[in-house]
């Protein structure tokens, strides 16, 4: 026995030893211990990082320029798919996947192994990828008054962008649009604060129901089925002179708080993760640099403790020509509390110059530590530093039956009606389903890039059938009785229409994709050949109109001659919840989310302002009953 009790007793000692060696590697790395409370384990992570280890996480370039390499060397803390940068056409999720990853295992390879984040334009279900369910744009969204639909979809966007590898999504755009001629005003809820602020919603969907004991202004993020979220664009862009994108937006303090800000408070309430700064300006100080809302109010009064990023080269655009005194730039961005810089190709620039402007001790330590310590625990939220790989739990959830089923109804429940015949007893919808022959006609009725808008597969959107959908002629087609025939004719003429005795037409027309400053329009009317389509069709038999924008256009000239006039928005990839209304098998429910003007000569024109005469105003809507 005493022969058999030494080897034991070594062994004993052996893994005591071995059990206290890796207590004290635990204790000794507290920031990669996930029983401790995150405060603890960032502060632990931070004394160990250099300035350079710093600076570099406060980057965030575009995966066109990124590698393994670049985000080891750097430290490089995000990286971003600019709209249209893609790993490659029609890319699958596996594609997304194994890019996501790759770069990923670059920034693990770093000396303190801190993961990146990986952030997308999400602002429509996860509308960059091949095959996804393209939902409503927000003013279709606003016009549903459903926050709870909205909810839901957040939760789908989420799942499908998880379903790429991809964990943080630039959205919702929290913007109050007071100008339709802006060409981002299709991405706002509403012009009406009240409105966007109850859609802000769709962050219970994207991040988690926060839990009541949460602090207040704390980022949370409720699982590995859920993405960080981003408010955005801080503050009062819908609100610029003229609509046009990027301008000054000329308001006092009181009208700003009061329009333009109460989305950003409902969003903090909600544990949103970051908050995106604005192009734009207040009172002619750009937001990039403007440190009394984005430190004193933003992260003070509203004691918001995630992440502030910049738009696309944001703080390029502070000086007056991009980039033109670039320390300068870097220098009023840092100062003004922004922590997360899109630097999409520009990060070894950027890098140096920070780095040179704290060591020169032009900006603090504590500045830095501050967006860093934010950086962080946004990736803590995330559970970055336990999972930081992409794995394909999710990759069915693209495109799913069950989100597209989501995004038919929201498609239902956007549709506002403006006009069904002259009166009452003239009511021309629902449309019958059994017909001998019916007409569909125009630019919008066969296009599912054209149905989708701006945000759809690359930057601004495109013309043609570039991803998975249904669209509004492929919706009527599938509604209409078998018997019923149909003919379809982009552009017909008046002969045309006379000669083959049509039952009734439906035309849908609109406006081509867009996105941001290209979207921009002082005159906001139909194309021209949709108004002749309109004209040659809607003279000749009994017709409905479906117009497909982002925002109100002229349609007075049009009116006298249409007989029923639908608001259909930007409806994305499900086109046969616009059939679904039109033929009865649900009833028009939606409201404007913005007055509808006579003539762009009125604008700026919204609720509650004098002289309001508008075409029809905020909250018009008329209602039927399925059939």
């Amino acid at each position: 026995m005493a022969r058999v009790s030494v080897p034991l007793v070594g062994l004993f000692l052996l893994f005591s030893f071995l059990a206290f060696t890796a207590q004290a590697r635990t204790e000794h790395m507290k920031y990669k211990d996930p029983s401790l409370p995150t405060n603890i384990r960032i502060r632990d992570l931070m004394k160990r990082m250099t300035v350079e280890e710093k600076i570099g996480q406060m980057a965030q370039i575009d995966r066109a320029v990124a590698t393994p390499k670049i985000m080891r060397d750097y430290g490089i803390g995000s990286i971003l798919s600019g709209g249209g940068s893609v790993p490659r056409p029609k890319a699958t999720p596996q594609d997304w996947i194994k890019m996501v990853n790759n770069f990923q295992n670059g920034s693990l390879s770093t000396r303190l192994g801190i993961p990146m984040i990986y952030g997308i334009d999400a602002v429509h279900g996860q509308n960059n990828v091949y095959k996804a369910t393209i939902f409503p744009h927000n003013i279709g969204l606003g016009a549903t008054r459903d926050p709870e639909l909205v909810r839901r979809i957040g939760a789908a966007t989420a799942l499908e962008v998880r379903a790429t590898g991809i964990n943080y999504a630039f959205a919702p755009c929290v913007a109050v649009c007071r100008d339709p001629r802006w060409g981002r005003c299709y991405e706002s809820y509403s012009e009406d604060p009240e409105i966007v602020r109850e859609m802000t919603e769709i962050i219970n969907g994207l991040q988690g129901e926060i839990p009541q004991n949460s602090r207040k202004g704390v980022p949370y993020i409720g699982g590995k089925d859920k993405v960080a979220a981003c408010a955005k664009h801080f503050v009062g862009d819908g609100g610029t002179t003229n609509g046009i994108n990027e301008n000054n937006t000329v308001i006092d303090r009181h009208g700003l708080l009061s329009i333009h800000m109460p989305g950003y408070y409902e969003s903090i309430i909600k544990g949103v993760s970051t908050v995106m700064v604005s192009y734009s300006s207040w009172n002619g100080e750009k937001m990039h640099a403007h440190h009394d809302l984005i430190t004193n109010f933003l992260k003070g009064t509203l004691r918001f403790r995630g992440f502030v990023i910049t738009d696309w080269e944001g703080i390029d655009k502070i000086t007056a020509t991009p980039h033109s005194n670039y320390t300068y730039s870097v220098l009023a961005g840092v100062q003004a509390g922004i922590d997360m810089f899109m630097i999409p190709f520009n990060h070894t620039e950027f890098i140096h110059t920070l780095t040179k402007l704290v060591r020169d001790k032009f900006i603090p330590m504590s500045r830095i530590d501050d967006a860093v310590r934010r950086i962080l625990r946004v990736k803590y939220k995330l559970g970055l530093f336990e999972n930081p790989m992409a794995d394909e739990s999710f990759v069915a959830e693209l495109g799913s039956q069950a989100h597209r089923e989501l995004a038919r109804e929201a498609v239902r429940k956007s549709l506002v009606l403006l006009k069904n015949g002259e009166n009452a007893d003239d009511a021309v919808l629902p449309l019958p389903k059994k017909a001998s022959r019916i007409l569909v006609a125009g630019s919008h009725a066969n296009d599912l890039g054209n149905q989708c808008g701006g945000w759809t597969i690359s930057w601004q959107g495109l013309s043609g059938n570039h991803t998975a959908g249904t669209t509004i002629l492929e919706g009527i087609s599938a509604a209409v009785d078998p018997d019923t025939k149909i003919a379809f004719k982009e552009n017909p003429d008046m002969d045309f229409v006379k000669s083959k005795n049509f039952s009734y037409a439906i035309v849908v027309v609109g406006e081509p994709p867009y996105a941001e400053g290209q979207g921009d329009s002082m005159n906001l009317t139909i194309p021209e050949q949709s108004q002749y389509t309109i004209y040659n069709v809607c003279a000749n038999i009994k017709c409905v109109v479906v117009l497909i924008s982002g925002r109100p256009l002229e349609v007075m000239p049009h009116l006298d001659q249409v007989d029923a006039f639908v608001a259909a928005w930007l409806p994305g990839s499900e086109g046969q919840g616009v059939a679904d209304v039109l033929f009865g098998d649900y009833g028009f429910t939606g409201k404007l989310p913005r007055t509808w003007f006579k003539t762009v000569d009125q604008l700026p024109m919204n609720v509650g302002d004098p002289h309001y005469d508008p075409l029809y105003p905020l909250g018009y809507g008329l209602t039927t009953k399925p059939v």
